[in-house]
């Protein structure tokens, strides 16, 4: 698909609004109980990028990043400040963050995901824009080490080990990573007297499917 693996400037992502976006369909019977269902396996994420600029120089960053793109043609990475990392927000990245499978001594590759868990129910999300130079993988207890046991596709976020783990073990992985996006309109409108009046330019982004 049409994908520039660039990010966008994350010092402009700081302060944006957005998040994950579900689609439910809800039909009312003739009893009053509801039927829900959903379409979508997974969420969508959107946010508001205009809302991170904080000078006329950001504006201008923000214009030659939108060009580049040729506005929503070409998709781009997003820094999502609010869940980009596999741990806990105060916690610094571990391999033993996320149990990504379970080995049957066969398969060597693996898909980085990150499960969110609330009470008896988890959802398990597929990443695939790792940050190169994050990703920290283990077995069971034991680390391994990138280049010699595994290495990791930062395009695709596909792990793929030199050995089949071996049956039955835990396949652990800590990372930070990206959301794919793309702009959700192909115009931005700025204008110098409004930005010095405080007003910002409404830039919308929309996770896009890799």
């Amino acid at each position: 698909m049409n994908f520039h693996d660039v990010r966008f400037p994350a010092s402009l992502s700081f302060g944006s609004v957005g998040g994950p976006e579900r689609r439910t369909d809800v039909v009312t019977l003739a009893n009053g109980f509801e039927e829900r269902n959903t379409p979508w396996a997974h969420s969508k994420r959107r946010y508001d990028a205009g809302l991170g600029m904080r000078s006329l120089d950001d504006v201008e960053t923000l214009i030659s990043f939108f060009e580049a793109r040729r506005g929503q043609l070409y998709g781009f990475r997003w820094k999502d400040w609010a869940d980009f990392k596999s741990s806990k927000a105060t916690q610094e990245v571990s391999f033993r963050d996320q149990v990504i499978a379970v080995g049957d001594g066969h398969q060597t590759e693996f898909a980085l995901m990150k499960t969110y868990q609330s009470g008896d129910f988890s959802y398990a999300r597929p990443i695939v824009k790792p940050v190169v130079g994050t990703v920290r993988v283990g077995i069971e207890q034991d680390e391994l080490q990138e280049a010699v046991d595994y290495t990791v596709d930062e395009t695709t976020g596909l792990i793929v080990f030199s050995q089949p783990p071996a049956e039955a073990m835990e396949i652990m992985a800590g990372f930070e990573f990206d959301v794919p996006v793309r702009f959700d309109a192909d115009r931005i409108q700025t204008s110098v007297a409004s930005f010095q009046a405080g007003e910002v330019p409404n830039v919308p982004v929309v996770e896009v499917r890799i």
